[in-house]
């Protein structure tokens, strides 16, 4: 029997160490966080750096996940690899470890992918996983693959495989969307953010799986289930707010400047390359938009 997804989802952000292994500590102290608020780990998203993490680290941290007591319910993590072999890799620890499902890229070194290369990746994938646990939630995001998922690739999947269950979608492109809130027939479509979100519930949007959860979880599941009493544009509209905010600056370093901040670990701030940190007048200028805008993410206790 597979188990039902949650809402919100956050892309979890991965914290390194001055010397860029990563910080198990603060890694699981966030996802405490965010799971209190009442969304979901997408741990090794794309917000999570994950290109950046091998997979001996992914690994290790779905153990301490686990490990710590964090409700492996809570789970969606990225799995998606150009090896089909170390998709496979994650994707089984995944589900052995009790994730509900599992966010899948498209492989996307090899050009032009056709819908048929990319059914056979996708395939294999679920058959040598062999469980009927396994919930695939594909993930488009081709300004970054270069790959799109097409509903003409999911429809081919759905029609042999039962574990396609949802599409994570990052385009931005509210057409593209669209097409893939007309599939129904009980597809789960993941707009990237609340904003598109709050658009499209009514169409059928199951929820979001968005970088803002890392600093405003709480908020956006409340706009969710507020929706249905106040109404969409009331219900999200401090999402919105929020979203537009941090969409204006560069998301992972935002978001992790804006945490070192709050918890007073400067640690937090650090990225692996090729992305480089916030330069102080960016910085400056990112937190003064965020007080100003009267945004204060969390009032957490400091991390042991």
């Amino acid at each position: 029997m597979t188990q039902e997804l949650l809402s919100v989802y956050a892309p979890v952000l991965t914290p390194f160490n001055p010397d860029l292994t990563v910080n198990s500590q603060h890694f699981l102290s966030h996802c405490r966080w965010v799971v209190e608020q009442g969304a979901g780990l997408a741990i090794f998203g794309t917000n999570s750096e994950a290109a950046s993490l091998s997979i001996s680290e992914k690994r290790r941290l779905l153990d301490e996940v686990v490990a710590a007591g964090i409700p492996a319910s809570a789970l969606m993590p990225g799995t998606g690899n150009n090896s089909l072999g170390e998709t496979v890799e994650l994707t089984r620890a995944a589900v052995d470890a009790g994730a509900p499902a599992v966010l899948v890229l498209p492989p996307f070194f090899f050009k032009p992918a056709t819908t048929e290369g990319l059914i056979r990746h996708y395939g294999r994938l679920i058959e040598a996983v062999g469980s009927d646990k396994l919930q695939v939630v594909l993930y488009h995001i081709p300004q970054f693959t270069g790959v799109p998922v097409t509903v003409e690739l999911i429809e081919g999947l759905r029609r042999r495989y039962p574990n396609v269950v949802g599409i994570k979608d990052s385009s931005g492109d509210r057409e593209n969307l669209a097409r893939y809130l007309d599939i129904g027939d009980g597809f789960k479509v993941f707009p990237a953010s609340e904003i598109l979100l709050g658009e499209t519930m009514a169409r059928g949007s199951v929820g979001c799986i968005s970088a803002t959860a890392n600093v405003n979880a709480k908020g956006m599941v409340e706009a969710v289930v507020n929706t249905p009493k106040m109404g969409v544009t009331d219900a999200f509209a401090q999402a919105v707010t929020v979203r537009t905010l941090f969409q204006q600056f560069p998301m992972i370093q935002a978001m992790k400047s804006l945490i070192a901040r709050e918890l007073g670990y400067n640690d937090w701030r650090t990225v692996r390359a090729p992305l480089v940190e916030l330069d102080a007048q960016a910085e400056q200028t990112f937190f003064a938009a965020v007080d100003q805008a009267g945004f204060s993410p969390w009032a957490l206790e400091k991390a042991a």
